[in-house]
């Protein structure tokens, strides 16, 4: 009996110490193609899945419901010859928010630059010292995004090693003929998006994130009021961000994912209160402000924030 219990202990603790980083629905669709071989793509699906989930990328302790939740959507567009294909990726990850069952948005992101090679039932082998696959190298990534993201939610700064992860794989893929990965082919792709988020002049956008989510959204079950002023503090800061450089990648990003949130979160504010957020989301945002205008919608007519995760 006292073996048993022993064992017992062992194991708990080693599934504890070995428990994943990340939680992520992997979708993978070929509807575009006249392949004939669709479980090819059903294979795809499972080894993605589990080279996210199952792979060790920090050296930090998770609990199972401390997983980062995402999801990771590829679609196949085309055969660019045997075994090659081209797709479009798409990216949702969230954070769960204190005293609550509501999950905020953290990247609604689209990647329209993915080609990899797969041959079925191959393993799916990263190291991150060598570029050896556009596929592997692509899915790590952008888990170190949304580990880094995630992790600059919680603490001022947070995501920075991470961020340099995905950075060094950016620095490993230059000399790879694949699209995404270089600065000059567009100031909207993974080169970009990591140096925008280790760029030092974008320090400010960094606090954000961590003020947003920590001293905002977290607080919001204890003192709504008090938690909304610090949000609406935390964008006036961005406008910091918006005069350096109006285009940037990150601040795109930003309200890709939290345009929506912004505008229920407003609802049911002070009427000073909805004038000044929607006049400083107009020149942030100003994308979006079919979106923002319904802050000064009746509450009843309203969509509050729900609790999905996505």
């Amino acid at each position: 009996m006292k073996f048993i219990l022993i064992l017992f202990i062992y194991l708990s603790f080693t599934l504890k110490a070995n428990a994943q980083e990340v939680l992520c629905n992997v979708r993978v669709s070929s509807n575009e193609i006249q392949s004939t071989d669709k479980q090819k793509f059903q294979t795809l699906q499972k080894a993605i899945r589990e080279f996210v989930n199952n792979t060790k990328w920090t050296n930090d302790i998770f609990e199972d419901d401390e997983r980062i939740e995402c999801n990771f959507s590829i679609n196949i567009n085309e055969e660019l010859s045997t075994d090659n294909y081209r797709a479009t990726f798409q990216l949702q990850s969230s954070r769960p928010v204190h005293n609550s069952n509501y999950y905020s948005p953290l990247f609604n992101l689209v990647d329209a630059e993915f080609e990899f090679r797969y041959i079925e039932h191959q393993s799916l082998d990263y190291n991150e010292n060598t570029f050896t696959s556009n596929l592997t190298s692509f899915l790590a990534y952008y888990v170190y995004i949304v580990i880094g993201m995630d992790y600059a939610t919680f603490s001022p700064n947070g995501g920075a090693l991470y961020f340099q992860k995905a950075q060094s794989i950016v620095g490993n893929a230059q000399s790879s003929s694949q699209s995404g990965w270089k600065a000059f082919e567009s100031n909207k792709n993974r080169y970009w998006l990591a140096e925008e988020l280790l760029d030092s002049k974008y320090s400010d956008f960094s606090q954000v994130i961590y003020n947003y989510h920590r001293n905002g959204l977290d607080l919001m079950y204890d003192d709504i009021e008090k938690a909304r002023r610090a949000i609406t503090e935390s964008l006036e800061q961005l406008k910091k961000v918006n005069r350096l450089n109006p285009t940037t990648y990150i601040m795109r990003l930003f309200f890709d994912a939290k345009s929506n949130e912004i505008s229920s979160l407003y609802s049911e504010a002070f009427q000073d209160e909805k004038s000044r957020i929607i006049k400083l989301l107009t020149e942030l945002d100003p994308s979006n402000m079919n979106k923002y205008n319904r802050i000064n919608e009746d509450k009843s007519k309203r969509t509050p924030l729900t609790n999905s995760r996505f």
